[in-house]
This record gives structure tokens, C-alpha cells and sequence, in this order.
């Protein structure tokens, strides 16, 4: 299965565009669009909303985001996967390595793997 993400409501809406210019078959979202959770949905919801979904989740939040991920496995949840953003990365460098992490892997591998992006 294809890769699906989601992304975090902090950053930019310009990296779903930047992705999809390079390939419109992207199944990429942002926090606040229709379909996925409203700004201002609390970490546990959106790791939730990751897990039913079937979603990548594509984060800046080391703040607070690590202890609501511990919990939620705490409890036996999963993830398909969570990508931090390195801080000073651009947009394009960033849309270059969603596409090609969503073009040269499955969905599957990626369930309760951390990772940075870019490697």
C-alpha cells in the first residue's frame, strides 16, 4: 500500500503543493482541510486519527509530541509512521523527500517507525 500522509497544522501548506507538483497521486493532507483533523486538534487525537487512517504523520512538534507518542503506545496503539522535520529545511528539499520515501517504499514499513526527514 501507498504511503499516505498527514500533515502537522505548524507547517507550511505550501509542502502538500510542492509534493503534489511532483506528483499528483500523492495522498498528502494537511491539518485543518476536509477529510482529516481540525486545527487545534489536541496530539492524542491526531496520533488517533494517524492510527485509523492509516497515515504518516509529517511533524515539526518535538515539544510536546514525544510524550503523547510514548502514551499512545503505552496503551498498545500504533502508528504508520512519524517523520520530524529537521528545523531549516526547505520547502522543496522537504516535498523532494516525501515524494520519494511515498515513490520507493510501502506504507507497511513504516508502522511505528521515527524518523527524520531529511535523512
Amino acid at each position: 500500500m501507498k504511503i499516505r500522509f498527514l500533515l502537522d497544522e505548524n507547517l507550511s501548506k505550501q509542502i502538500k503543493f510542492a509534493v503534489l507538483r511532483l506528483n499528483p497521486s500523492v495522498d498528502i493532507l494537511g491539518v485543518g482541510e476536509p477529510n482529516a483533523p481540525d486545527f487545534g486538534t489536541l496530539d492524542p487525537e491526531i496520533l488517533i486519527y494517524v492510527e485509523t487512517s492509516q497515515r504518516l504523520l509529517i511533524t515539526d512538534n518535538r515539544k510536546s509530541m514525544p510524550e503523547h507518542l510514548e502514551a499512545h503506545w503505552a496503551v498498545g496503539r500504533t502508528i504508520w509512521g512519524l517523520f520530524w522535520v529537521r528545523p531549516q529545511t526547505s520547502i522543496g528539499k522537504l516535498a523532494d523527500n516525501i515524494y520519494l520515501f511515498w515513490e520507493t517504499s510501502e506504507a507497511e514499513e513504516w508502522i511505528n517507525v521515527v524518523d527524520w526527514i531529511p535523512f
